[in-house]
């Protein structure tokens, strides 16, 4: 009998799926973070300056802000604030796996009001942009196509729910997930391009109709569906290069959305909340 000790070739198969895994759990960590960060800089700053009636705080962030007579158009502005705040909280804790499995009441309730909130928020930035025109026009056509398709994405997860298909329900939502968060990733893009180019990025200005607001305003939610459509080609496909592919897409996402988060925490949210908070 031969001592020769036979080498087993590699499993491929099983260490791209687990590189694949592990891409996305640490893409969503990092986004879990961010976004529960983005919550308290809206509790923080917009709240703060709200208790206070420092309205002008608002239209110092924001193109379309405080317009005097115009009521309707305000009560949407705050409510779409208030509203963001319950994303930003309700959305992530959607896809945690331990609140899925130990939680499902919280789940199912959290995922009602996601996707409530999520239409009531639509519409708002739909009649925002069409009665009160503010931003250029490529902008404003890139937020309505947003906010359509949260809707159409929130609605079609919905149904697969209620039908208890909860795979093609968990997908769905995933893709809602990436609509309904644009707000989220063009401001990380922002911050990202400012660090890229110390602060002076081309092909912006004041008005964000410049080009290169015009391509964040269409890429803030299209590109991360076409990251995540190509997470799920590479989930059911059997390619391993595809997965390691994949996983490599992901982990270079995972630094930029890193890089975006600690650049607004620190030099944008973190100081703006506490300027808020110094005036109550």
């Amino acid at each position: 009998m031969s001592d020769a000790i036979t080498a087993r070739a590699p499993d491929w198969s099983a260490a791209s799926r687990a590189v694949l895994k592990g891409g996305a759990v640490a893409w969503f960590a990092v986004a879990l973070c961010g976004q529960f960060l983005f919550a308290l800089y809206i509790l923080g700053f917009y709240g703060g300056t709200a208790l206070v009636a420092n309205w002008q705080a608002w239209n110092d962030r924001l193109i379309n802000g405080f317009v005097d007579g115009d009521i309707a158009g305000n009560a949407a502005l705050v409510s779409h604030m208030a509203l963001a705040l319950i994303m930003n909280v309700a959305g992530p804790l959607q896809f945690v796996p331990a609140v899925r499995k130990r939680a499902p009441t919280l789940h199912r309730w959290t995922g009602r009001i996601y996707i409530m909130t999520a239409f009531v928020i639509s519409i708002g930035a739909l009649y925002m942009v069409n009665a009160r025109p503010g931003l250029g026009a490529l902008n404003s056509t890139a937020i309505q196509i947003d906010a359509l398709l949260i809707m159409l994405f929130a609605g079609i997860s919905l149904r697969f729910a209620l039908k208890r298909r909860f795979a093609q329900h968990h997908r769905w939502a995933l893709r809602a997930f990436m609509v309904a968060s644009g707000v989220w990733f063009l401001r990380l893009g922002y911050t990202v391009l400012g660090i890229a180019f110390q602060g002076d990025i081309p092909g912006v200005n004041a008005d964000l109709n410049g080009p290169t607001d015009m391509v964040l305003g269409y890429a803030c939610y299209l590109l991360p569906l076409v990251v995540l459509e190509l997470y799920f080609l590479a989930t059911d496909n059997k390619s391993a290069a595809l997965k390691f592919f994949t996983a490599g897409v992901l982990g270079v996402s995972t630094l930029v959305t890193a890089a975006g988060v600690i650049g607004l925490t620190l030099f944008s949210w973190l100081p703006k909340v506490q300027g808020a908070l110094s005036g109550l």
